[in-house]
């Protein structure tokens, strides 16, 4: 006969389903999760939306001293004063000038560091030599000289080569100091390609340039992007090479926007200010977010590995 002893309490508790409570706890966890990030989200975004918001505003509705309140009536005078009109000194041509200075250093600057840097680090990583990984160790230990210990034989060598003062001069600063911590990124990622992919390639014929071209390129669009991002970043962003190896009509947008800011002559225009801040940020900001998903891919691809 079938056992109907009643079940003791402490027996259905154990054989009750439990299925909800894990739900329970994992939806309270996802809402202390996007909680933090709502609000850490508002920090870095206040500042942000301050600036946004004074750009647009004019001086009379600036001094009411409301800083969060958008604006009553929308001017982009402050937009146009900070490209074209901002005074520095004599200068009063805002922001153009250094924009284009900045360009004609960005473009040389990332062209070439990018391109001897994945040259390095392709033959670091496939084509070893005597002395290779000495030579790498040295080149890596460049990466974490500080620049200020050579800001002024930097300053010696550019006089030297007639360059100091030049763009070229802050093109080949901008180069050399890219190198070491691309040439890294470049040999990580080369040593995460399928050696088998370079060995056949080397019984078929093909070459040290062959290989490089034909292969290897093809396969590291991600990390050229992640390059790219990190040099158009630091060297659109740079204030202190500018402000050294440049003069007046060389200046870099950055060194532009600090003379801006900081000019002591007539009223303090907070709106100008804020309107010249957005736009210096904003080559770097439109890059990464055209090139951001290609950026993740190339360092989840092998651009921090090894």
């Amino acid at each position: 006969m079938a056992d109907t002893t009643p079940m003791s309490f402490d027996a259905a508790v154990l054989t009750e389903p439990r299925g909800p409570k894990p739900r329970r706890r994992l939806s309270r966890r996802n809402i202390f999760l996007y909680g933090t990030l709502l609000l850490v989200s508002v920090y870095y975004l206040l500042p942000l939306y301050v600036m946004v918001v004074t750009s647009l505003k004019g001086m009379p509705e600036i001094r009411m001293g409301n800083i969060f309140s958008p604006p009553v009536e929308i001017t982009f005078e402050p937009w146009v004063r900070a490209w074209s009109e901002a005074c520095t000194g004599i200068n009063c041509d805002g922001l153009s000038r250094g924009f284009g200075n900045s360009v004609r250093i960005l473009i040389p600057s990332v062209a070439l560091s990018i391109t001897i840097a994945s040259i390095n680090g392709y033959a670091l990583a496939n084509w070893r030599f005597k002395g290779s990984e000495v030579f790498f160790t040295i080149l890596i230990f460049g990466a974490f000289i500080p620049y200020q210990t050579m800001l002024y034989p930097i300053v010696i060598l550019l006089r030297e080569l007639g360059l100091m003062g030049s763009i070229g001069g802050l093109v080949l600063v901008h180069t050399i100091f890219g190198m070491p911590i691309l040439t890294l990124l470049f040999r990580n990622y080369f040593t995460s390609i399928p050696e088998e992919l370079f060995k056949a390639a080397r019984v078929d014929g093909a070459g040290f340039w062959g290989i490089y071209f034909r292969i290897m390129l093809p396969m590291s669009l991600p990390i050229f992007v992640v390059a790219m991002i990190l040099q158009v970043t630091g060297i659109w962003n740079d204030f202190l090479f500018g402000v050294i190896y440049t003069k007046p009509a060389t200046y870099p947008m950055t060194v532009q926007l600090n003379n801006i800011v900081n000019s002591t002559q007539g009223v303090k225009e907070y709106n100008v200010n804020m309107a010249a801040t957005l736009l210096t940020g904003l080559v770097p900001l439109v890059i990464y977010f055209i090139s951001g998903k290609l950026f993740v891919r190339g360092i989840a691809a092998g651009a921090v590995k090894g």
